[in-house]
């Protein structure tokens, strides 16, 4: 075999592996989403209110906790007003998270929820919820921002507690070039 031939057939592999590599890249995102909801992780929730009605289930009782974190260099302090509620599935109930910005600066935020454990996601019903829209707060001001929600009475018997997390992002920049551009 001649060094052209061992040199093209070296070529070939290495265009095919790069080729499976970048395909499997692309793959990444669909195979998480599945392996996430095999595991249980990775609970995404609703993007809009939720409008539908459930008979209140009175003999059961399911403990929320609710929490928050700051994204990246978020220059906000962010917190649950309560961090915990013993809620019967089918009611609604409110509540809300407490934001302060610690700048002198404008700044936009967006939260982005989570619901742990994964499978509980579809069952955590927000009616009313600032993560639904972006959240400008002027430099040195704070706001109380509402949550109306409701967990599902088809919520799996074996889950007693479910955890809220709303991580909070700074997107004022991408705001600002998203208007410049208009």
């Amino acid at each position: 075999m001649s060094s052209a031939t061992a040199i093209r057939r070296t070529l070939i592999k290495g265009l095919m592996v790069g080729v499976a590599m970048f395909g499997f890249g692309f793959a990444l995102v669909p195979l998480y989403d599945i392996i996430c909801e095999i595991a249980g992780v990775n609970g995404k929730t609703n993007t809009v209110a939720y409008t539908g009605t459930a008979e209140v289930d009175e003999s059961r009782e399911v403990r929320v906790i609710f929490m928050s974190v700051n994204g990246g260099a978020m220059p906000w302090h962010f917190r649950p007003e309560v961090t915990e509620m013993v809620v019967k599935p089918g009611q609604v109930y409110n509540t809300a998270y407490y934001a302060e910005n610690l700048t002198g600066r404008d700044l936009v935020a967006q939260a982005v929820p989570s619901v742990s454990p994964g499978y509980a996601a579809s069952h955590m019903n927000k009616i009313e919820c600032f993560c639904f829209e972006q959240q400008p707060l002027a430099g040195g001001q704070d706001t109380r921002m509402p949550l109306q929600f409701m967990v599902d009475p088809d919520l799996p018997k074996s889950v007693r507690a479910i955890t809220l997390n709303y991580t909070l992002f700074d997107i004022t920049e991408r705001v600002m070039r998203e208007s410049a551009s208009r």
